[in-house]
């Protein structure tokens, strides 16, 4: 394939999950080595061997999985192979700290330099990213998914970011799902599909629809299309559950809801208002400090993941590499973890390696994960198909009430519909779905019920007839 990116200018690549988005970039810094064919850079043909290589030209990439050392500061994980000695083997933390402080200043990425990345959010480690890449003097930034960890204000911030650094002729490749956000930031769009350039046109030229029918092959169905809920019986319970965070602080303040079976009920918010911790509250992963929480007729307030998993419970993490899948086993191993030591796929101590190849081929098939066999290791499929693969295995369990954090994160809106459909048709199966989810559109399009959290408490609950886009936005700013 070939591709033309021009200084000053945002350059859109798009394409479905698979598509090789990602691979042609890795190619572009080094990470993978072409085939055949020639890179010009600056007018100039240039051999990149390695992301050395690329740093060097002034090429930086920000991936969508963080290339970042946790147990490392802010500071630290930027300065890493570019320290400021004070001496030999002496790095100066404190100019450090400094400079990073002032770079994030410049582009309005505000980060606590001295913070250690494994406290940090999501959304404030892909600053992190950003600034890394700044900070070794990028020239072309290539963003992969830059937007599918921040929130809706980060998003425009983020925006803010690549404009500032375009008027400064820079270069910018946008790798992302997202449509409208392609419309609203890019000069210029490429759309790849099964590894080749099938259009390239301009923001002015295209629309949301056309851009989703090029990418996918087919027309896609940008809204979700469901009849109204039925809901049942209560299947799940918070009542008045208060949570700490790991600073001990209330993070979760006095919540109660109820799910029942053949309805989505959405907590709307904008991320870091307590979601994160009423999940893990629900799975098992933190206790609650006070109030109950109910799966059916069982308490499960201070049960283990394990038994509660085991009681009906089915969780889509919002982060697939940290919680979701075993990047190093096979697809197959990643699709039955949480029933390989149970039948069919075991017997006493001795596994069942022909019923577990059955099963995977199955799901593969179902819920359409791109990927070579049930062979393949999950780390090698794109990121997207990753998320499918949580969401085909969590769904396959038929859990009695489904905890979806995030579910379409970093996913095409191919398999946006896709997933979309499926929660649609299991709620209408009788099932119980709990969906968190920062993004208001999809809120809007999916939930028979919103309940909007700030700062850790349930502000507002709303009909699907009652949910307004203006109310529920300024509810999630704050602005009760």
């Amino acid at each position: 394939m070939d591709l033309t990116v021009e200084w000053g200018q945002v350059h859109a690549l798009l394409g479905e999950n698979g598509a090789g988005k990602s691979t042609l970039m890795n190619v572009v810094y080094g990470l993978v080595r072409p085939d055949s064919g020639e890179i010009v850079f600056d007018g100039k043909p240039v051999h990149i061997g390695s992301p050395q290589d690329a740093i060097k030209l002034g090429i930086g990439m920000v991936h969508q999985h963080f290339m970042l050392i946790p147990p490392l500061t802010v500071a630290e994980n930027i300065i890493l192979g570019h320290e400021i000695a004070t001496g030999p083997g002496v790095v100066d933390v404190r100019h450090a700290q400094q400079e990073v402080a002032a770079l994030s200043k410049k582009y309005g990425l505000e980060v606590d330099p001295a913070a250690k990345v494994q406290d940090l959010s999501v959304g404030i480690q892909q600053r992190v990213e950003i600034l890394k890449a700044l900070y070794r003097g990028a020239r072309l930034l290539i963003l992969d998914e830059p937007t599918a960890v921040l929130t809706p204000q980060e998003v425009r911030g983020l925006f803010d970011v690549v404009r500032a650094l375009v008027k400064d002729g820079a270069a910018i490749i946008f790798i992302t799902h997202k449509l409208a956000e392609v419309i609203e930031v890019a000069d210029k769009i490429t759309v790849m599909r099964r590894g080749k350039v099938v259009a390239t046109t301009t923001p002015k030229e295209s629309n949301q629809a056309e851009l989703a029918r090029l990418m996918v092959g087919r027309s896609v169905l940008l809204r979700v299309d469901k009849t109204e809920a039925k809901p049942g019986q209560v299947l799940l319970t918070m009542k008045d559950v208060t949570v700490q965070d790991d600073r001990h602080q209330v993070a979760v303040d006095n919540v109660s809801l109820e799910v029942r079976s053949g309805e989505i009920l959405c907590i709307a918010g904008v991320e870091g208002n307590g979601q994160n911790e009423v999940v893990e509250a629900i799975v098992g992963l933190r206790m609650p400090r006070s109030g109950s929480i109910k799966l059916g007729a069982r308490d499960i307030t201070h049960a283990s993941t394990h038994s509660t998993l085991e009681a009906g419970l089915g969780f889509i993490p919002a982060d697939r590499h940290r919680m979701g899948i075993v990047l190093e086993l096979p697809v197959a191993d990643n699709l039955v973890l949480s029933r390989f030591d149970r039948p069919p796929f075991a017997r006493f101590i001795v596994r069942a390696f022909d019923a577990v190849r059955e099963y995977a081929i199955k799901l593969i098939k179902a819920f359409d994960i791109r990927t070579e066999g049930p062979e393949q290791l999950a780390g090698s499929l794109s990121g997207g198909n990753q998320q499918k693969l949580v969401v085909a295995r969590e769904i396959g369990t038929q859990p009695k009430v489904l905890l979806a954090s995030q579910p379409t994160r970093g996913v095409d809106v191919g398999s946006i519909e896709f997933i979309h459909r499926r929660l649609v048709e299991e709620r209408d199966n009788g099932m119980g779905v709990l969906l968190v989810s920062s993004e208001l559109d999809e809120v809007l399009s999916l939930a028979d019920r919103v309940a909007v959290v700030y700062r850790g408490r349930v502000v507002a609950v709303f009909t699907q007839k009652e949910a307004d886009r203006d109310r529920i936005g300024l509810l999630m700013a704050g602005a009760a």
